[in-house]
């Protein structure tokens, strides 16, 4: 399973959804988007310019802020 999130450490959402994920020692790859101009134009273009985050790549599957329960839903798949 492939999972990238792109967020930020000034984001509670990002911070929870790293935290879940570890307890969980699921692999992923966290993108601080205030550091990487690529992600940030990833971000805004996937949200209709927006920089919402947590923006979440499970296998190519787009989530957008998802919550606990419907990101834990998928990762279960």
């Amino acid at each position: 399973m492939s999972i990238k999130i792109y967020g930020d450490d000034w984001c509670s959402d990002c911070l929870v959804i790293k935290k879940i994920l570890d307890d969980y020692n699921i692999a992923y790859e966290y993108i601080m988007i205030s550091k990487n101009k690529e992600a940030v134009k990833f971000v805004e273009k996937i949200n209709n310019g927006k920089r919402i985050i947590p923006t979440i790549d499970i296998n190519g599957k787009i989530l957008i802020n998802p919550g606990i329960n419907k990101l834990m839903k998928i990762i279960k798949e």
